[in-house]
């Protein structure tokens, strides 16, 4: 099989932070793995003690309300559509589907979602990194560049942000 099996965009803009963690939604994984919803579900089920709550955990329906509303999953969701609250699979728990989902494909999914989390940590410790230099840089130069350096931080600020998180 193909290493570009699943482009890393498609992965990354399906990657969630909820309760503090990057996770998956159990849809958006059997899309990735092309299983059906319900079948990554019962395969789960049938080994349930492979996933412990810091592996896979199911939202809570505050949590189903705000995805809802933020357009990330489906408002039939309890509505005549999906009748169970969506499981979510932590890093870990992706990499124990692949002890469960046993394709060709689902191994090659896993490999390219490893990655995808590999480089979303990546990019994080390069944002960090970055910032340390610039604020090094900034304690050795003289007022002259003060307000090249404020621009940089109102840059960096706005990135730093955080996202709308879903849960506590």
């Amino acid at each position: 099989m193909s290493l570009d099996l699943v482009p890393m965009e498609a992965i990354t803009t399906k990657i969630h932070l909820i309760r503090e963690q990057k996770v998956l939604l159990d849809r958006d994984l059997a899309e990735l793995y092309d299983v059906e919803t319900r079948a990554l579900t019962q395969a789960v089920r049938r080994n349930i003690h492979r996933f412990p709550i810091d592996f896979m955990f199911t939202l809570e329906e505050r949590e189903v309300n705000l995805l809802m509303s933020q357009s990330v999953i489906s408002k039939t969701l309890g509505r005549g559509g999906t009748r169970k609250p969506p499981m979510v699979f932590t890093e870990q728990g992706v990499a124990m589907l692949s002890s469960v989902l046993k394709s060709e494909r689902a191994i090659e999914v896993n490999i390219s979602i490893m990655r995808a989390f590999v480089q979303m940590r990546q990019m994080l410790a390069t944002h960090a990194d970055l910032k340390r230099k610039i604020e090094e840089m900034e304690s050795k130069y003289d007022e002259q560049f003060q307000i090249v350096f404020e621009a940089i931080r109102q840059l960096l600020v706005e990135d730093e942000q955080p996202k709308k998180k879903i849960g506590f």
